[in-house]
């Protein structure tokens, strides 16, 4: 008999941002998703808040691009 309890699933992980459009500027900040070489790098291994806060910080930095 196989267990069905839903506790046993791994939890949830925040989606990463990632465009598929990776390509760093001068600032090491990929023009795709604004994170920086050093956030894609930890990301893997980045709690979930502190995805969040990642991601929250990648937003603005793409926000003060010129377009």
């Amino acid at each position: 008999m196989s267990s069905t309890n839903s506790d046993s699933a791994p939890p949830a992980r925040y989606p990463s941002p990632c465009v598929r459009r990776c390509c760093l500027d001068d600032a090491d900040v990929c023009v795709g998703c604004g994170r920086t070489l050093a956030e894609i790098c930890e990301w893997s291994q980045a709690s979930d808040s502190r995805r969040r806060d990642i991601c929250a910080a990648a937003v603005q930095r793409r926000s003060q691009l010129p377009h």
